[in-house]
């Protein structure tokens, strides 16, 4: 068996000062850029006909100044020099231009994160974006950041888990579309003329979604009277051992879109389907990281057992009660999840106290990621529209349809004459409904939900103190 690294008090690590961050430069860059992104319309352009359009000086003026910013810090940076020169042409064209809807392929392809993963190695970004989760508008972002990459993450990516592109990365600093519950930064939200044929990079914030998870976690345990075992309630009191369960699960969930028995695209790009496919492929992911950390915490490597207990009480706790209920498909896995584990008796919700079977929960976790293999298995030799039936009956096992729902009456209900994408326009918004538990955890979680708009680790131990 290959040597496995792993790493020890990582919560003792300070991160150094960043040197971008302290420049007198940057607040002068991200002060420009937020004067900016108001002048923006929905595709990143400048509107000057629009009645309340900037003075086009104020716009060169501004623009000007971020450019320089970008040169005055980038020495700093030598690693991001190529992306950072083709970031100021970019924005000299977008000026140049007249402010029309921005094009920055060019800066995007410069930009490798991934070619260079050395753990605390900063970087300076600004692009023409929207933030998932977050501003759907593609304005402009600055945001700097740090790369998450120990060598005991390392290792297990060079032997275990290969994923070239996979950057897990935390905050440093940030302009508006960032303070948001936007925890990834993706190529595919960037403004440019035409998508790449493949993108080099993916970057998942850990710090944030680390955060998020202790609040919601230790709210969740709290009001449903949860006795969590000793090293599990260490765990999510430590916000570096989080990091590090987050960093491990985001990159074996997000190899896994492109592993496995998959009847359609790993992404479903440019694809229309009912939103419990997408449901069933996100939590696929997770179950496949769960499995794998299973495996891991077998073989001595002590983020495995952390990795298990961040995606149960991820997907039960903060999934099924945040966002609204429009096609909430994340929502849904946690729902699944939930009830899955409650019909199989590992959860159980008496005199208003949950409890947990924490030795049958690995197993049964488990069993819920073979049926769902399975149905992916089997969908490899069923046509689309069947396909969608069976994953429908996979999850309706579990939830309970919408009373009016038409696709819970079966085929016959609907107009099986149209394409598939048609009947698409028969789902809900929310085919699946929250439970009476879930409706009941979602008003008492509200606020809590509420408060990790923006979270980063720094601001998470600041509300602590």
């Amino acid at each position: 068996m290959t040597e496995i690294l792993v790493q020890v008090g990582a919560e003792e690590r300070i991160p150094p000062r960043s040197r971008v961050v302290s420049h007198p430069a940057w607040p002068v860059l991200k002060d420009a850029v937020e004067r900016i992104r108001p002048w923006q319309s929905k595709d990143g352009s400048i509107d000057f006909e629009a009645e309340t359009a900037p003075d086009p000086s104020d716009v060169d003026l501004a623009v000007r100044h971020v450019m320089d910013a970008v040169q005055e810090l980038s020495p700093l940076l030598p690693h991001d020099a190529e992306y950072h020169a083709a970031l100021v042409e970019d924005l000299r064209r977008w000026a140049d231009g007249g402010f029309r809807v921005p094009d920055f392929l060019d800066s995007l392809l410069a930009f490798r994160p991934a070619a260079h993963r050395e753990d605390g190695l900063e970087h300076l970004v600004l692009f023409p974006m929207y933030t998932q989760n977050g501003n759907p508008d593609r304005n402009f972002e600055a945001v700097v950041l740090r790369m998450v990459w120990p060598d005991w993450l390392a290792e297990l990516e060079r032997t275990r888990y290969d994923n070239p592109l996979f950057c897990g990365i935390t905050f440093v600093d940030f302009t508006a579309g960032y303070d948001t519950n936007s925890a990834v930064l993706f190529p595919e939200t960037i403004a440019v003329r035409e998508a790449p044929e493949r993108f080099s990079w993916g970057g998942i914030f850990c710090d944030r979604e680390a955060a998020r998870f202790r609040r919601v976690t230790e709210a969740a345990v709290d009001t449903l009277g949860l006795e969590l075992p000793d090293d599990i309630r260490e765990m999510v009191g430590d916000q570096a051992r989080c990091e590090q369960a987050f960093v491990l699960w985001d990159m074996v969930h997000d190899r896994t879109h492109s592993h496995g028995d998959l009847p359609f695209d790993p992404f479903m790009i440019k694809q229309r389907q009912p939103f419990w496919m997408y449901g069933l492929e996100e939590l696929r992911c997770d179950l496949t990281a769960f499995k794998e950390a299973v495996r891991l915490e077998a073989d001595g490597v002590p983020q495995g057992r952390d990795v298990q207990y961040a995606v149960l009480f991820d997907r039960m706790f903060r999934f099924p009660v945040t966002g609204d209920r429009v096609r909430n498909y994340d929502g849904l896995g946690g729902q699944l999840l939930f009830a899955y584990l409650h019909k199989h008796d590992v959860v159980r919700w008496t005199d208003n106290r949950l409890s947990i079977d924490w030795q049958r929960a690995p197993q049964v976790t488990n069993q819920l990621c073979a049926e769902i293999e399975k149905l992916y298995r089997d969908g490899i030799d069923r046509p689309k529209l069947v396909h969608w039936f069976a994953a429908y009956d996979l999850v309706s096992r579990y939830l309970a349809p919408h009373p009016g729902s038409r696709w819970a009456k079966g085929p016959d209900a609907l107009d099986l004459t149209l394409p598939p994408r048609k009947l698409v326009d028969d789902v809900l918004p929310d085919e699946f409904p929250l439970s009476m538990f879930y409706e009941a955890l979602a008003k008492k979680l509200k606020n809590v939900i509420a408060s990790t708009r923006g979270i980063t680790a720094a601001s998470a131990e600041r509300v602590a103190a």
